[in-house]
Order: structure tokens, then sequence, then C-alpha cells
């Protein structure tokens, strides 16, 4: 595209300088991948500005610039103005690659938690009426048989874009989507032209970010208060909302469109009755606008009762029938690193999640706790250069429910990971429980207590060594990952393969 047209996608304050009208063939954000004919955006970032990158990008072969600061133009470059770069590439990389989501249905989740169990859930009702889907999350972005890695939840807008483009080329005839808190305050979804939004709910997290949870709930808010408003496109917009989360109330008053609610305490348009949970699964009677069914799930635990109700309201919002609705909750089937199971042959439960906050935590060892018949025992970090305050409440809740929280590291990053334990410890000695050391634990352990390991291997190992027959060791905080980042380096690890290792290197429990 030429970048006079480009720019008509713009609907902001800007100048533009230059004679020349360049063929735009590319757009990029990062100077090392800038090409001849690229368009470049200098992005303001928390490590670095893109601007400092301008001229590496003009001798790679940049074609024009798209900037805040005219400071550091070389002469002769065509370039555009504006008051926010992430806004404009969002908008202008929508219309580089044709508005992909203009025509087909888009449905968006956001919240804290459930986002990843959500997106699969709705999924599977899309394909089960008939709707292929691309999905793009936390695990992965992918369709058919394209998987493309996921380094962010939402990607940047100019791959989020231009992968949403291919998709939609490959015969994908809907999108869902996570859409992070980041991704809302840096724009990146803006482009995006969507039909239902989802809102799970909202716990501590991401304060490294946001700073406060007033500021965090006002970014999922813009979802719903501005990206849902109805236009010329999608008259026809919807809001799906929890309202058995406190901040239900203060995300539907926001919103722009009709709202659609589930929860299963309030009185909501979509909930469920006669519910019962096991080991297995979940069944009960599922209520909704178009009637009720009778469902069964393979997902366990009341947490995915919320992430199936989500996803039942916004199948109701789009008008999918009953019967897909209901088939497509009766074959999903587990999701990667959410209560994610590790064969073993020494009796024991080993389960992987990623539940890596208070909330999340919380409700995984909930469930775990009414359904176990043995003891528990929870091996958990909290991440390096992340929210500190969690720590000590993840700590807490760990040694709450479990009868031997490990405490180990997780992605330490740049932190000293014994200083991270040391500050989720915090949480964890108000409540007066043994602490033992690793030595100590040589014989097992009978009384309710905590100990540190610093290795995540090692604790990993510890407590598959400590678990008797009837068992059950949760590995939690990293779920799918399969690596570590240790100081800047990403070193491969995986809960999964290491509870595996762990069980087989052992002796079967009698």
């Amino acid at each position: 595209m030429l970048l006079s047209e480009l720019v008509k996608s713009i609907p902001m304050p800007l100048t533009i300088d230059g004679d020349n009208d360049p063929e735009i063939r590319e757009l990029c954000y990062d100077s090392r991948t800038v090409r001849p004919g690229s368009l470049f955006f200098a992005l303001r970032g928390a490590a670095a500005d893109g601007h400092a990158f301008i001229s590496r990008a003009v001798a790679a072969g940049a074609a024009g610039l798209v900037i805040e600061d005219t400071a550091d133009v070389p002469a002769g470059i065509p370039s555009v103005a504006v008051p926010d770069s992430r806004l404009a590439m969002s908008l202008m990389a929508a219309a580089f690659y044709g508005h992909p989501t203009s025509r087909v249905p888009m449905i968006g989740i956001t919240g804290t938690n459930g986002k990843t169990t959500t997106t699969y859930l709705v999924e599977s009702i899309l394909e089960r009426a008939g709707i292929p889907a691309a999905v793009l999350g936390t695990i992965n972005y992918r369709f058919g048989k394209t998987t493309i890695p996921a380094p962010h939840t939402t990607p940047e807008s100019a791959d989020l874009q231009r992968i949403l483009r291919q998709m939609v080329d490959q015969g994908a005839r809907a999108v869902v989507m996570e859409v992070s808190s980041h991704s809302l305050e840096q724009r990146r979804v803006d482009g995006c032209s969507f039909d239902v939004g989802i809102f799970t709910n909202l716990t501590r997290e991401h304060l490294d970010y946001h700073h406060d949870m007033e500021s965090y709930l006002a970014s999922k808010q813009r979802f719903f208060s501005q990206l849902l408003a109805p236009d010329q496109a999608k008259p026809r917009r919807r809001a799906v909302v929890n309202m058995d989360d406190p901040s239900g109330k203060r995300i539907a008053d926001a919103c722009a469109c009709q709202v659609v609610t589930y929860g299963v305490v309030s009185d909501s348009a979509v909930s469920a009755r006669d519910v019962v949970f096991s080991t297995t699964g979940t069944t009960g009677i599922l209520v909704t606008p178009g009637g009720e069914t009778v469902f069964t799930s393979r997902l366990v635990g009341r947490f995915n009762l919320y992430n199936i109700l989500a996803a039942v309201a916004a199948a109701s919002a789009l008008g999918i029938p009953l019967d897909a609705i209901r088939a497509g909750i009766e074959v999903h089937g587990k999701v990667e690193g959410r209560l994610e199971p590790v064969e073993n042959d020494r009796g024991i439960t080993v389960l992987v999640d990623y539940a890596h906050t208070g909330d999340a935590l919380e409700n995984v060892l909930k469930t775990i706790r009414e359904l176990a018949t043995g003891r528990i025992i929870t091996v958990f970090g909290c991440g390096g250069d992340r929210d500190r305050g969690k720590r000590p409440i993840m700590g807490e809740i760990a040694a709450r429910y479990s009868d031997l929280a490990i405490i180990t590291s997780d992605n330490p990053r740049t932190e000293d990971p014994g200083a991270i334990i040391h500050e989720v410890r915090a949480g964890v000695e108000p409540l007066d429980l043994r602490e033992y050391s690793p030595a100590e634990l040589a014989g097992g352990f009978e009384e309710k207590g905590f100990v540190s390991v610093v290795s995540r291997r090692d604790a990993i190992r510890l407590g598959a060594r400590l678990a008797k027959r009837g068992d059950i060791l949760l590995v939690a905080g990293k779920g799918h990952e399969d690596y570590q980042i240790i100081g800047t380096v990403k070193h491969h690890f995986d809960d999964r393969e290491e509870a595996a290792m762990a069980c087989r290197d052992l002796e079967p429990v009698s």
C-alpha cells in the first residue's frame, strides 16, 4: 500500500513530512527486522525507546517512519508524526492487512484467570457448530495445521494483524483470542473488530505494570467501553460478564453494548444448577436464554464451571444452537498445563498447573482439597521482576491448603531466587507451621509444614519422592511453559517432563 493510503486509517492529529509517497511492503517495530520498503514504527517501551533506533532503521532501508518525536528524523525520509505510535500501528496494521476480522465473528476474552481454558471451550463449541476457528492465546496461536509459538498472550498489533490475515486466508471463519491487560493498555487490539467480549474475573496480577488494582480494572473496562461499541460494520456486539466477580458490575456498567451475564450465585442470564463435581469432571444442567440442557464436562472444579459458563454465554450471544453448545463442552478435553496429569507408576496423582496468582492457586488447591483422599504436596514459586506484593499471598495460600508446601524458583529472571523465596515465606510464617529442611525430609513427613528448595528441579524431585500412594503432587506456576528464565537467559525446562522423570527414577510406591 502507499503510505498516503495507510495514513487514512488514523483518525488522530498528525503531521506528514516528506515529498515522496512510498509503497509500503511490510510493517516493522524492531529496527533489526527492517528491510527496504518497510514502514518503521518508533514505539516507546519500558526498556527502550524506538526513536533511538531510527537511524538504524533508515540505514536498513526503511521507506517511511511513524514517530511521536520528530527530533531525530533524518532529512528526506517520509515520516508521519502522531500522538501515539502504538495506536497508529494498530490501526495502520489492520488497514495494511485488509481488516481480517471485519467479516468473521471475533471473540475476545479478558480477565486475570480462565482466559486460556475459555478460548479452548469456545473453539470446541464453534467447531461443533461447523465454524472452524483460529485461536490466539497464552499457549500458542493456531489454526488447522498452523501453530505459531506465543511470546506474548496477545501479539504486538503488526504481528497480530499479519497472523489474523494468514489464518482467515487459510479458512478460519471465526477468531477466538485472549486479550491481555498489557495489550489493552498498549493499544495492540484497537485494530480488531470484535463481536463478543468476555470478562472472566479480576484478581491481583500485573501490578508491577499497572501499579494498582484500579488501573488494572480500568484497562479491562476500556475493552468493553470502547472496543465493543457497536458500529456500522458490527452493529450487534455483545459483552459477556461474570456477575459473581466483585468487579463484574463495574465492567457491566462500562459496557457500550448489550450485556449477557453469567454466574453461579448471582441472578444471571446464563447459569447452571444441579451441578456435581468429581475427579473425572463436572455434570449439571445449563440454564441459558435459549433453554436448558444437561451437560457433562471433563473439566474439574468450580473455577472451571465459570469457564464453561463464560463459553456458553458467548456462544449464546453469537446465536449458536444449544445442541452444538452442549456437544462442544462434552468433547472438549484437557488444556495444556491446566490441571494436566502426568502419568506415573507410583500410585500418586501428579498435576501440573499454570496457577501463578493467589486467586488461581487458591482455586486449584480448593478443588484438589475437595476431591483428595490423600495428602497434598504443592511445589510452587513466584516470578522475578514481577509484582512482589503477591508473593506472601501465594505463600500463605499454598501453605494453608497443602500438607507440605515446597517453595522454589519460578522464572527468577534478574532477581536472586533466594530473596524471592524469602518474600514468599513471609506469608507462610504467621501460620506457625513447621519449617522443614530438605535433610529433615529424608525419612518423609507427618506434620503439616513447608520447606524451601531453590532449584525447581530438586523441588519437583523432592515432592515426587515424598508422595505416597494416594497423594496428590501439584506443580504450580509454569503450566505449559517449556522454559525457565534465569537472569536474561531462557533455559529449557518443562514441569511435566521434570515430574515424569522424577517419578521414573523412583521405586514404585507399595
